[in-house]
């Protein structure tokens, strides 16, 4: 790939839990693209990451914790799923806040698999476009999302795939999405409290 994300920073938000591809290689496409990935989470330390939602894989140094990130300090945020991975995030209100705080911005975001789910409790998929494994597609529906069976989804730089067989997908369209920065703001949902 070109340099196409050059001096551009995206945060990789991540608890204990995440699918271990859906954060290695969306990363790898951003950094590969000459961009800089920040892996923030709830806390300092190291995250677990897992494969099939059970296997314990590798552990990843946290760059920094959520309460130290602000959504100007990035051009864009990476969601990767896996069950505890969101259902973690979705329960702390600074990783709640900081996801508002991106989608206030305009910023492109990546969503996969599982990762949705922090975005239901955000109340930020309410008038969208979105995928998700399957399992999410209730959640998504009853928070006013429109949800679809795709490989890779694209609605006012948000982009989500389903699960780790759209990878190759979903890592092409968030590079092309970071490249191409801001969006027109989302009216519904991104000012919840």
């Amino acid at each position: 790939m070109a340099n196409e994300l050059q001096g551009k920073t995206i945060a990789i938000l991540a608890a204990d839990g995440v699918e271990q591809v859906e954060l290695t290689e969306p990363r790898k496409a951003v950094e590969e693209a000459g961009g800089t990935t920040v892996l923030v989470s709830l806390e300092e330390g190291e995250i677990q990451a897992t494969e099939g939602d059970i296997h314990p894989k590798d552990t990843f140094a946290v760059d920094r914790t959520v309460a130290q990130a602000s959504a100007e300090d990035f051009d864009g945020l990476l969601l990767p799923g896996g069950v505890a991975n969101p259902d973690n995030l979705r329960q702390d209100a600074q990783a709640i806040a900081f996801v508002q705080e991106v989608f206030r911005a305009g910023k492109p975001v990546g969503v996969i698999c599982h990762g949705p789910w922090t975005l239901v409790e955000a109340d930020l998929v309410r008038g969208r476009r979105i995928t998700s494994y399957p399992s999410v597609r209730t959640d998504i529906r009853n928070a006013g999302g429109e949800w679809v069976d795709e490989e890779v989804v694209v609605d006012q730089g948000l982009v989500s795939s389903r699960n780790p067989d759209d990878l190759p997908a979903f890592c092409a369209k968030i590079v092309e999405e970071f490249a191409e920065g801001r969006h027109q703001v989302h009216d519904e949902g991104a000012t919840a409290a």
